[in-house]
């Protein structure tokens, strides 16, 4: 091979090798957030949660995230997709999913069923999931909200109770839903999106996706109780241990740093209650790398660009290997 043509052939694979280092150093210095955060706790310094888990630099406020080549197809679109992954940018379900639904006969294209998940559709097919028209997003969003107490994790409330979807109403005029739930009076990160392969992959539990809370307790968490609950305890439905464990305060000892990765239903209040404590506030300070920095309680921004291909590559060899 010539020495130009050699050139050629490393200026082609340039760009993929570039993306794949600055992947890499985005995972490297998500890691050590999370690792200075409990590193802080344990020095016994008091600061606020905001000033533990932050990156430097400010977000530019409500500005959305734009990936080249990422936006799912209009609903006027003529280019033609496969079928099942028509399905996930509807935010039915991740693409891998929505082959299955096909296969099982529950998907039909202008009035007939479709069996075959490569099927290729466009945005003016009529496309029913279980008799139920769907339809693509126009453009994928990702939303970060902070989110306040007294609001239903649900995109809507037949007992006419306030919903995150009240807050974020006028972010975007497509249908974004939120990824995950948080408790009617747990507050902080939560994610809304439309991206419907993102959402399934954050909730699946083989991508261990990370949370952690500061939790405050009715009173001060005792060294035993502590230190049983770093070994780990058994609940009703299955054995539990946090994955890093810190006193917020050495003066305080009822306020609590937790990450923990398991996605059960109320699991921190749970986890707490089980040694006899009542968590009187709880505050979700980072969910899969995204902090609330510089996003006020009750308010929202759009995430940036890097941070969404963070959160697409993120622990993907789990995935994979699960």
């Amino acid at each position: 091979m010539s020495k130009s043509n050699f050139q050629k052939f490393l200026n082609k694979n340039d760009k993929g090798a570039k993306l794949k280092e600055k992947i890499r150093q985005e995972k490297k210095a998500a890691r050590q957030e999370t690792k200075e955060y409990f590193a802080q706790l344990k020095s016994g310094t008091k600061r606020t949660a905001e000033e533990l888990i932050t990156k430097k630099g400010t977000p530019k406020k409500n500005q959305p995230a734009t990936l080249p080549g990422k936006p799912a197809p209009a609903k006027e679109s003529t280019g033609e997709i496969p079928l099942n992954k028509y399905i996930s940018h509807a935010g039915v379900c991740s693409r891998r999913d929505a082959a299955d639904l096909v296969k099982s006969g529950k998907v039909s294209v202008n009035g007939k069923v479709i069996t075959e998940p490569g099927h290729k559709v466009t945005g003016s097919d009529e496309i029913k999931v279980h008799g139920k028209k769907i339809t693509a997003a126009k453009n994928l969003v990702y939303i970060l909200l902070n989110k306040p107490k007294d609001h239903i994790t649900t995109t809507e409330d037949p007992e006419g109770r306030k919903t995150v979807m009240d807050i974020v109403k006028k972010a975007t005029t497509e249908r974004v839903y939120p990824v995950g739930r948080l408790d009617r009076n747990t507050t902080g990160v939560l994610l809304l999106t439309n991206d419907g392969e993102l959402a399934q992959k954050l909730s699946h539990p083989s991508y261990e996706v990370k949370k952690i809370y500061e939790v405050t307790l009715d009173k001060p968490l005792l060294k035993k109780d502590f230190d049983q609950l770093l070994n780990g305890i058994n609940l009703e439905d299955g054995f539990i241990a946090p994955d890093s464990l810190a006193y917020a305060d050495a003066r305080d000892k009822s306020v609590i740093g937790i990450e923990i990765h398991s996605g059960k239903n109320r699991i921190v209040r749970r986890i707490f209650e089980k040694l006899g404590y009542d968590v009187r506030n709880l505050d979700r300070v980072m969910y899969a790398n995204l902090t609330k920095k510089n996003v006020d309680r009750g308010k929202w921004r759009f995430l940036q660009e890097k941070e969404v291909r963070l959160l697409k590559y993120m622990n993907a060899s789990y995935g994979k290997k699960k």
